[in-house]
Formats: C-alpha cells, structure tokens, sequence
C-alpha cells in the first residue's frame, strides 16, 4: 500500500497543524520509516560475508536524508560533482562514495578523485584512458544487451545508453590493468522499480557468472559485486510489495555456492535509492480552485516543478485527501497545477473525495525523484522540504527557493566577447 500505515498514523493528525506554520505546497519525509527500511534491507542480507547499500544520492539529496543513511552505515552512490560534494560534507570518504556517471568529463573524474577517493565505476571502455590517474579499485558497469529484459523506466538493455557491452567488458579490464588498476568489482543495473524479487536474483547469477570467465583471466579475485539500484515500491493501492526476505535469501544461496566453489565470496553491494526512501515521503498541497468544463479540474498550489514524474513517465501516485471520510461523496476529477503544459497533472480521471477549496491534497511516494527533480519552468520555484522526526518534531530541512535564489545567476560581472575570427 502506498505511504506505509505508520507514516500515515504519524502524519495525518498533524498536517493542518504543519501546513498552517510552513505554508504549502512541501514535501515531507518520515526518519521512522527510513530507519526502518534501512534495517530491514539490512537484515535481510545478515548472512552474507559483507554487504553494503550505497544510497543513490540523486534519489533525495538532502544532507539532512544522507545523514541518517551515514548513521545506518551506508556509502553513497553518486554521479556528479555535486552529489560528491553533499555526501562530503556529511563525512564520506573513500570507499563510503561510489562513483556512478556516464559521459563523463575529466572535471568529474578529478572530483572523484579528490578528498580521500571514492570507488570508481566506468560506464565505457573509452573512459579508461581518460581517467587522469587510474586508481587500484576499478569497476565497470555491465550492459547485457537483449540477452535480458528491462523495464519502462529505462527501458530495453540494448537501447540504453549505460554500461559496457558482452564484448567490450575484458578489454576494459585489461586496458584498466595495464594502466595500474590491480583490484576489482563488477556493477549492473538493468531495471528500476522492480518489485520481482526474482528478477534481481538472475540479475547477481549474471554477475556471479561474469566474474568466474574474468577472475581467471584478469589474474585476480573480484572484491564486490553491485546489482545496482531498481528495488521497488508499490505506487498502486493494489500492488504487493518486493519480497525483501526471498531476495536476501535467494542471493544468499547464490554467493554460499560461489564459496564453495572458489573459496571466497565477494562483497554484495546495492545502491537502492527509491526502495529506501520513495514510501517515506508526501508532497503536501492545497487545493485553490475547481474547474468545470468538459471534464472537473481540481487546481493545487503544486505542480509538476515538484513531482516531475506522473508527466515524465506516466506515473502513478496515489493521492489522499487529508480529513475526507470513507463514505462522503466522490467526484472523477484531474488534479493539475498551474505550469502552461497540459502534462502538468498529478492525477487524471482519477475518483477521489470531492475537493473543495482550501482542502490539503496528500501525494504519495515522492521521497525519492520528487524533489530532486525539480526545475523551475515559468519561473516556478522549488518547493521547501520537512522531516518528520522520530520523536514527532517536524523540522525544516530545506527552504523553498526565492526570486532572489532565481534571479541569482542574472548577477555577474561584465563579460564581452568580439570574436576575430572570421570577421572581414
């Protein structure tokens, strides 16, 4: 069910409350929930030798969310200069960051590189002589081509534009090591919100697979292995949650045989981003008009400069109407914002509790590609953040933007170019 029982107990009696001392529209996160799915991902995997979860800092990237994914004892997945910077700033070091990026420039490169390393994860054979300084640990991000599906979001194996192919993967190995690299590990990510388990248990067969043709060939054991992100979550009322125990222990069963058979098992690394904080987070708005032409409009004060995704993918999230009874009257509505785009809606023919004006609008499942992905078309700005604390606090985490945030890079000093060449 989406946005978990708890979450809901803990924030429909203090909605209004928080909505009158912020304003809306904001998004807001439950730590409760995040701890606990942190612990739960946790002790799924407990028997294996080692497991980390990198948290996919693009998912949400507050340092308020990457502070509580520190204290879990997670690393952190990134793939920009940015996103190394904000897990910096919280204390990553080293192998706490995992370097994940595609078309990658050598400015990243050096980023990476800077303050205490991080893992680095090639996305194309080409990059490896673009690495100014080939470090020890190298990793390659696999691409199978049609010999697995994928999935809407990023859709067939073979048309997407990550990973390194069947073919190229032992050169790049090679090239890596002939340039200094003596250390390993093997990364995929094939799929995103999957919610058969099954599916990520062929996906580390694969990988398991893969390393025992390399290992012989490269000289050396793989250290880890990363499955990559894709764990789902259950945007729709009627759809069952992933089955987190058969993963662990349908993976499990799968590094226990590798054991045996070569004595050693790598680390199992994940990098679930929307597993670990999508349930845990609500994008608060108010309704502020009701339009009736040939179909019912419901207009919020959000739109989708907040929650990108039901226009990017067609995405479903479900929408609650905060204090509206189960037996009160319904009406089949499109609830929209006020972007000049007519993909801005958050629900299309959607039956809900009729919405009158000043009623809050609860939108489900944003605590991961919510926020993040906002943008400021028609000058809209980005909204503030909260964070449901776990002794019932609710804190400020990150401010809406301003004009002046907006107009900020309108304010430089005067910089003219008259080009000489070509002029006559």
């Amino acid at each position: 069910m989406p946005m978990g029982d708890g979450f809901r107990q803990r924030l429909l009696p203090l909605v209004a409350e928080v909505a009158d001392h912020y304003g809306t529209p904001f998004h807001i996160y439950d730590e409760r929930g995040i701890r606990e799915t942190g612990r739960a991902l946790q002790q799924a995997f407990a028997n294996l030798e080692v497991f980390r979860e990198y948290y996919a800092v693009k998912a949400l990237p507050n340092p308020a969310i990457l502070a509580i994914m520190r204290e879990l004892g997670f690393g952190f997945d990134c793939s920009s200069i940015a996103e190394l910077e904000l897990s910096r700033r919280i204390g990553a070091r080293g192998d706490d960051l995992m370097f994940t990026s595609n078309n990658t420039s050598r400015e990243e490169f050096l980023a990476a590189a800077a303050a205490g390393g991080s893992i680095l994860n090639l996305d194309d054979l080409t990059l490896v002589d673009k690495v100014p300084e080939m470090p020890e640990l190298i990793c390659f991000r696999y691409n199978p081509g049609a010999v697995r599906t994928g999935n809407d979001i990023i859709g067939k194996p073979e048309e997407a534009k990550y990973g390194v192919s069947r073919d190229q993967i032992l050169p790049a190995y090679l090239r890596a090591r002939e340039r200094g690299a003596r250390r390993f590990g093997l990364h995929t990510m094939l799929v995103s919100n999957e919610l058969n388990h099954a599916y990520m248990i062929d996906t580390t067969r694969m990988l398991l697979e893969l390393v025992e043709w390399l290992s012989p060939q490269l000289g050396a054991p793989f250290e880890f292995i990363n499955i990559g992100g894709g764990l789902g979550i259950p945007y729709q009322p009627d759809q069952q949650p992933l089955d987190l125990p058969a993963l662990g222990r349908g993976i499990g069963e799968l590094l226990e045989r590798f054991r045996r058979r070569h004595g050693t098992m790598p680390a199992l690394f994940m990098e679930s981003g929307r597993f670990m904080t999508g349930p845990h987070g609500v994008l608060v708005t108010r309704a502020i008009n009701h339009k009736e032409i040939y179909r019912t409009y419901v207009g919020v004060d959000a739109c989708m400069a907040a929650l990108m995704r039901p226009a990017l993918y067609g995405a479903y999230h479900h929408l609650e109407v905060a204090g509206a009874g189960k037996d009160g009257p319904e009406e089949l509505v499109d609830v929209v914002g006020s972007l000049c785009e007519n993909n801005d809606k958050f629900a299309i023919q959607r039956l809900l509790p009729k919405i009158e004006d000043g009623d809050l609008v609860l939108i489900h499942d944003t605590g991961a590609h919510g926020h993040s992905m906002g943008f400021n078309y028609n000058g809209r700005l980005r909204t503030k953040e909260l964070l449901l604390r776990c002794d019932g606090s609710v804190e400020l985490i990150r401010r809406e933007e301003t004009l002046a945030d907006h107009f900020a890079t309108l304010e430089f000093p005067p910089d003219l170019l008259r080009p000489t060449a070509g002029v006559r």
